[in-house]
């Protein structure tokens, strides 16, 4: 059976599936295809149920959540540090309201996050690639960018400066939850004997990976987008870790308070029943 597996092109996505590509573990007859998108493409994808199994925006969740079950495993948490604003200049918090933001996709948990820190959806933004993001904001094309993925780590090189990290913001408004930025989901339709299985075979590939850290974040490196290996492997254990094995209770809570909070603000219009497999 093909198992069609959409993902991001980053560094941190192809060490949790490094296993299963390099034929390190055993898939149990599944044959699993490697789908690269950016991530607010993947969202869109979901809303149509197109991939067996995707990496989505944990804000786009609740608006697929008819088509898919979360994964337990392949969770991307930024726990203190996250998705940042990042400006050519310093300025205070309380300007940003009143700035132009680049951010990288209105589905995007990073924009959800950005709701919620600023109280409003009423800001002015606009949605840009987001490798192109640090580049607009050092150009003057916007007054600040929404950065995700290894922009994180390496906005100072561009001579940029940090207005606010969500990813602290949550942590320290929540009493200490990770920030749930994305996860993997599959399609209901499998059914549970296969949604089960599959579920075993990326949570191996992801635990493999870990065990067998050097050869993985190797393997990484090719989707780090220039990163020295010691860059991407700091940026690797970010997003990979602990949390990305299960969510554990800490992470369940976390979904579970980001959307109740988005719902009741009005940022999302349905809070789902999270099934997990």
């Amino acid at each position: 059976m093909v198992i069609h597996v959409a993902h991001s092109p980053d560094s941190d996505d192809a060490f949790m599936f490094y296993a299963i590509n390099q034929n390190k573990i055993d898939t149990k007859g599944y044959r699993f295809i490697d789908v690269l998108s950016d991530i607010e493409t993947l969202n869109q994808k979901a809303l149509k149920g197109v991939y067996e199994v995707s990496a989505i925006s944990i804000h786009a969740f609740p608006y697929v959540a008819d088509k898919y079950a979360l994964l337990s495993s392949g969770a991307s948490m930024g726990d203190n540090y996250g998705p940042m604003i990042v400006a050519r200049e310093s300025f205070d918090v309380s300007e940003l309201k009143n700035k132009k933001i680049a951010v990288p996709g209105k589905l995007t948990s990073a924009f959800l996050a950005l709701e919620l820190f600023l109280e409003t959806s009423d800001f002015d933004y606009e949605v840009i690639d987001f490798d192109e993001i640090i580049p607009a904001v050092k150009e003057g094309k916007v007054d600040a960018g929404l950065i995700i993925h290894e922009g994180q780590l390496t906005y100072q090189d561009e001579g940029l400066v940090c207005i606010v990290d969500l990813g602290k913001w949550w942590y320290e408004k929540t009493g200490g939850l990770p920030l749930p930025l994305g996860g993997n989901v599959i399609r209901k339709d499998l059914g549970e004997e296969v949604m089960k299985e599959v579920s075993e075979i990326l949570r191996e590939s992801i635990k493999y990976s870990l065990e067998h850290r050097d050869e993985a974040v190797e393997y990484a490196l090719k989707y780090a987008r220039g990163m020295t290996k010691e860059k991407a492997d700091r940026f690797i254990g970010m997003y990979v870790n602990e949390l990305t094995v299960d969510y554990g209770e800490r992470g369940r809570k976390a979904i579970e308070l980001f959307l109740k909070e988005a719902y009741e603000k009005g940022f999302i219009d349905t809070l789902p029943e999270i099934k997990f497999v």
